[in-house]
């Protein structure tokens, strides 16, 4: 995330946290996904992007060992506050403050997508350099047929088709090994991506 867009997310987070920042907003076949993937994750898992925390809180709470990192301090401060004491770093998706192979998991709810197709290499490569061998990433993301950008609520963003995204992220250095898709669902009516990825050794 770029610092402008990190600024843009800092002027409405309170719009936003209302609008996105509790897990009643969140589908209930996503909360199964991750759940699911997270169970079967070995070693600390990395909310990448954590936003409000919703995520972060919601793992925690389920017995994972997980971290949170975003770039704008007030999804910081509420998630502190919302989620007890959660565990959440100031800090940007293209230079994490973080060991090599140093989580087993990283999760990427919606995180990556104001990075363009020039760009999205570079937290992704990131992600892969703090992930152990064989950890795994999940990555959400708005789909569409091809690639392209759309005027997003807080500033512009991108909807990725799946075999693109899925080849940014092998280029990277994973394996895919799931995708997911759904269309028009509620309570989030949106076109929807989600793909399951392996570090490989």
């Amino acid at each position: 995330m770029s610092t402008a867009v990190a600024e843009a997310y800092a002027r409405r987070a309170g719009d936003y946290i209302g609008a996105v920042g509790s897990m009643d907003d969140v589908h209930p076949a996503d909360i199964h996904l991750v759940g699911d993937w997270a169970h079967r994750i070995e070693g600390e898992i990395l909310d990448a992007g954590c936003g409000p925390g919703q995520w972060t809180g919601w793992l925690a709470g389920r017995g994972a060992d997980v971290r949170g990192i975003d770039q704008v301090e007030p999804f910081l401060l509420h998630a502190r506050r919302a989620h007890h004491g959660a565990r959440v770093d100031l800090g940007s998706l293209d230079a994490l403050p973080y060991a090599d192979a140093a989580f087993g998991g990283a999760l990427a709810w919606y995180s990556l997508i104001h990075h363009d197709p020039s760009s999205i290499a570079v937290p992704l490569g990131e992600l892969g350099r703090v992930l152990a061998p064989g950890g795994g990433l999940l990555v959400g993301f708005f789909i569409a047929d091809a690639t392209e950008p759309f005027d997003h609520a807080v500033t512009r963003a991108y909807r990725w088709s799946a075999s693109d995204l899925a080849d940014m992220v092998a280029a990277a250095g994973f394996d895919v090994v799931e995708t997911h898709t759904r269309t028009g669902a509620a309570p989030r009516p949106r076109p929807h991506g989600a793909l399951i990825a392996r570090r490989r050794a």
